[in-house]
């Protein structure tokens, strides 16, 4: 499976979903068992080589914004989240995550970010097909640390100071 192929997969499901993202994750596992086992660990290795690849704190700053505050876990939904947006999103957030208050066309914290199902899309349907876990994807595991330099995420100055456009449209 090749780049193209796997945000194809990530826009039909996400479309079909209609901003659902639960139902979003059940659309990816039923697309995914429509695939061999490893085309689904190839989507696998996709999906974690970006998850990986938010693994900053400007993004997670971003996270912060849009959900009023940003725990380790929330992050990680976060990020499973931002993946299932597309590319179009997910380049551009990790590019400039302050981007996001362009890129989105809506945010409701309520249902939005918190992507966590989409994480486990793979694993799910991989396992129905095998029977088996997921194996390992060989790629570098996350880094202990975020890309980038730490700073305050609860401190609402600096976030503001940070994601200007963020700020401006989702929290003031």
């Amino acid at each position: 499976m090749d780049e193209t192929e796997f945000w194809e997969i990530i826009d039909s499901t996400r479309e079909a979903a209609d901003g659902d993202p639960e139902e979003h994750a059940d659309l990816l596992v039923e697309r995914l068992l429509r695939l061999d086992p490893d085309s689904v660990v190839d989507f696998a290795r996709h999906f974690e080589a970006r998850y990986n690849r938010a693994y900053r704190w400007d993004l997670w700053g971003a996270a912060a914004v849009l959900l009023d505050g940003a725990s380790d876990d929330v992050f990680d939904y976060f990020r499973c989240w931002l993946i299932g947006q597309g590319r179009e999103v997910f380049e551009g957030a990790v590019h400039d995550p302050d981007a996001l208050a362009e890129l989105l066309d809506d945010f409701d914290d309520e249902i939005d970010g918190d992507g966590e199902e989409l994480g486990f899309a793979a694993d799910e349907a991989y396992e129905q097909l095998t029977g088996a876990e997921t194996p390992d994807l060989g790629i570098p595991p996350q880094p202990s640390e975020p890309e980038g330099t730490a700073f305050d995420l609860e401190d609402d100055e600096t976030l503001a100071a940070r994601f200007p456009m963020l700020w401006e449209r989702f929290r003031s």
